[in-house]
């Protein structure tokens, strides 16, 4: 990671922060976007971009030149930006569909084609997305969410395939994460079985970085212990 410009979007969630917090103790210099408001100066080896919607083509643009421009170059996109949303699809609601859509799909859609120029000028161009272990089968609830994350798993290979010998592109695929605000959701559940934020950050820094050359168009799935 050494010398390495990311660009982590949701940078200022759970798990963002810890991909960013690692990338940076590595020697990587971090350009975090995010919907939430932020503080932090900016420095030489760190901008904080916030109040972005990805969702939107415009603002995913501007946010990404913006951190272009801040450190004269990218060589990694990591597309941690997202949500969740659990609803029944007989009893649901169709903006549900639209939420998840906009925030999964329309989020990575959106940063990628901004930061792609950037990325294949780059000697070690890097896209990392954060598909779901969930959209592989989807159960119970899971309709809106699953089919999202399934969307980023098709946009992951569709791109891969586009940029092949340019960029690489992979996603990751967790199981739950163990995120306070997951617990407090499922607090009866065996914590133990989860994926952390830690171990979660490992492989997606594997993937931008120089040893994961050879690797693109993979869907890895992270976590789901027995």
């Amino acid at each position: 990671m050494q010398g390495k410009v990311l660009i982590v979007t949701g940078a200022l969630g759970a798990l963002g922060k810890v991909v960013a917090e690692t990338a940076r103790s590595r020697g990587a210099r971090i350009a975090g976007i995010d919907h939430a408001p932020s503080q932090i100066s900016a420095t030489p080896e760190s901008i904080e971009i916030s109040g972005v919607d990805l969702s939107d083509a415009t603002q995913a643009k501007t946010a990404i030149e913006a951190a272009a421009k801040h450190f004269g170059r990218l060589d990694a996109l990591i597309n941690i930006a997202g949500g969740f949303a659990f609803e029944i699809v007989g009893d649901g609601d169709f903006t549900t569909w639209q939420r998840m859509y906009a925030l999964n799909v329309l989020t990575a859609l959106n940063a990628s084609r901004a930061a792609l120029p950037h990325l294949a000028v780059s000697k070690a161009g890097r896209i990392v997305n954060i598909g779901a272990m969930g959209a592989l089968q989807a159960g119970s609830g899971m309709g809106p969410y699953a089919a999202s994350k399934a969307g980023v798993h098709r946009l992951t290979e569709a791109l891969a395939s586009e940029w092949k010998g340019k960029v690489t592109v992979n996603a990751v695929l967790p199981s739950i994460i163990d995120t306070k605000a997951n617990r407090a959701d499922m607090p009866k559940a065996d914590f133990s079985k989860w994926v952390t934020p830690q171990e979660l950050a490992e492989v997606i820094l594997f993937l931008a970085s120089d040893a994961a050359s050879g690797v693109t168009s993979a869907l890895i799935p992270v976590g789901g212990r027995v």
